[in-house]
């Protein structure tokens, strides 16, 4: 139990030394965008151009990302109600969040989860997919809506329900 006051206290501080600060609402019109490019929109429309225009390898993406959703978003919501988390409070937010609880962060969970998949299929622009999908995370503790440890918790989660998919859809799309 100890443990989890610590927790609480560290991420109390950092969400402070990020939110209060003479820049904090310069910082959100540009984060502000990065959040909303992880609401889920644009993770169709990849997979669905990907699909359209990729062949064999695209619509194996499309499938996976399905697949790994079709985990992500019934786990994550479980999580929510499991955590109930109040999001951070008596520091500025910079938008209003789809829900009271902050334990994980979905965005998050979603970006990482879309990175892996990325990277895994195609590789060539690692360093882009990581990237977004790490200020996606920042942008949502930079927004005032998650602390740290919940866009830790939504890595974790998007990371492993891409895995998982991947593992499993190595035995069945890809053996022979």
């Amino acid at each position: 139990m100890r443990s989890l006051v610590t927790l609480q206290r560290v991420d109390q501080a950092v969400s402070t030394l990020c939110l209060s600060h003479r820049f904090s609402a310069d910082i959100a019109r540009v984060f502000r965008w990065v959040s909303k490019s992880g609401d889920g929109h644009l993770y169709l429309a990849i997979g669905a151009l990907l699909a359209l225009t990729a062949g064999d390898k695209g619509v194996s993406f499309l499938v996976c990302g399905l697949q790994a959703f079709a985990i992500e978003l019934p786990v994550y919501r479980v999580l929510k109600r499991l955590f109930r988390r109040a999001r951070p409070q008596h520091l500025p937010a910079f938008i209003i969040p789809s829900d009271l609880y902050s334990m994980p962060s979905g965005h998050t969970s979603a970006a990482f989860l879309m990175a892996a998949l990325l990277s895994h299929f195609y590789p060539d622009y690692n360093a882009v997919y990581w990237t977004w999908a790490a200020s996606i995370g920042a942008s949502r503790v930079l927004l005032g809506v998650h602390y740290v440890s919940d866009v830790l918790v939504g890595a974790l989660l998007g990371l492993g329900c891409a895995s998982l998919v991947l593992r499993f859809s190595e035995y069945v799309y890809f053996a022979g």
